[in-house]
This record gives structure tokens, sequence and C-alpha cells, in this order.
């Protein structure tokens, strides 16, 4: 895939980011998006219809697909409707982002794949305590809040017994980012949203998107 690569990411990994061990070893990163970025995401019109909150994100607990997805994949498809998403998933390809982010996470991303969704999730949306399947190599959020939705929206990290250890702050360009392991436990108490939580989901993964790593 050709084009511009912003770097703002792989500079936002170097010089804008913090570690933490509780209640796992996660980052926490500042400012990883351009302004055009955080434009697109929110000018990115969602499917609408009816939404089933069932503590999934895909709403389908039963089985059953009732879920009208208030999500987007960046894919190659609809790529071209979304110039600043696909310059993110070039930086996210590119051997300076995934060399950073594996010595980071202290995961070989060698043959992985970027998988890049754009969600926005309404009230009465919850996301029950899980962990993370361990095709996800790197799981990361990017929250966007330039309206002034609460900050306590932001995602719920779990101790081993299910308890709320802390809240990762619903601060406009800021975020997470950690490796699937055991009690790696997160999610989302229910909590009153008053338009929307938007936000970025940023994934290396082991199967195949249409973004294989450089």
């Amino acid at each position: 895939m050709k084009g511009i690569i912003n770097n703002m990411l792989v500079d936002a990994l170097q010089n804008r980011i913090e570690n933490h061990d509780f209640p796992f070893n996660h980052w926490t990163v500042d400012q990883p998006l351009s302004e055009l970025a955080i434009d697109e995401v929110y000018g990115v019109n969602l499917p609408g219809g009816d939404v089933i909150f069932d503590g999934t994100r895909a709403g389908d607990k039963t089985g059953k697909n009732l879920l009208s997805k208030l999500r987007i994949f960046v894919e190659k498809n609809n790529c071209k409707d979304l110039p600043e998403m696909t310059k993110l998933v070039r930086e996210m390809q590119s051997k300076k982002c995934t060399e950073a982010v594996s010595k980071m996470i202290n995961r070989d991303l060698t043959n992985s794949f970027v998988r890049l969704e754009i969600i926005s999730d309404k009230d009465g949306f919850w996301l029950e305590p899980h962990c993370d399947i361990k095709e996800k190599l790197m799981s990361s959020i990017i929250f966007v809040n330039r309206y002034g939705e609460n900050e306590n929206l932001g995602t719920d990290f779990y101790t081993p017994d299910l308890k709320v250890a802390k809240t990762i702050p619903y601060r406009n360009n800021y975020g997470y980012i950690f490796t699937s392991e055991v009690n790696s436990w997160h999610g989302l108490e229910k909590k009153k949203i008053i338009n929307e939580r938007r936000c970025l989901q940023l994934n290396y993964v082991t199967f195949e998107t249409d973004w294989p790593v450089d």
C-alpha cells in the first residue's frame, strides 16, 4: 500500500507513553492521532438501526446476528473514503512502528496483520469483563472526546476477582495499549453516555486482514 505516513503514532510511542503494572501490564498513550484523523473518525457515518446491548461488542451473545453494528473496519473496499485512517494503517504496517510496539509489549509482530476499527458506542452499551483472544497480539483503544462526554466512560480494568481496579480516562486523543495475557481483564461498566462514545480500536492480529505488516 502506497501513500503518506504521518508518524504521529510512532512519535507518541517514543515520547508520550507511560507504563503501568496495575492491575496488569499496560501503557497509556497521549496524542497519537492527528487532528485530521480525529476529524475523520467523527465524520464517518456508522451503520444505524436497532442495537442489542448484551455485554459484547458484537451483540451476538445468543449466537444470532441481531445487531446493526455501530462500527466499521478500515478495509481495502472503503479506504479511499478514509484517507487519514489509511495513513494510520500504513504507519502501523511500517517497520518503525512494528519494531517499537514489538519491543514494548515483547511480542513478535512478524507476519502479523493490522486491524483498524472505528466504533460508536451509544447509551446502554456495556462490555462484560473479558480477556482478549490470543490472536490479538496488541490491543489498543484511542478515545476521541471533543464534545465533553464524561471521562469515566473510559475502559475499565479489573483485578483477577473482577473488581474494578481503574478506569482509563475517556480523554480526547488518549488511550491505552496492552497485549493479551492471563488476567488482563477489561470491559465497560454500565454508564451514562450522553451522545456517543466514539473511539478507534487498533490491533495487530495473527489472522489475515487486508493489511499485512511490511
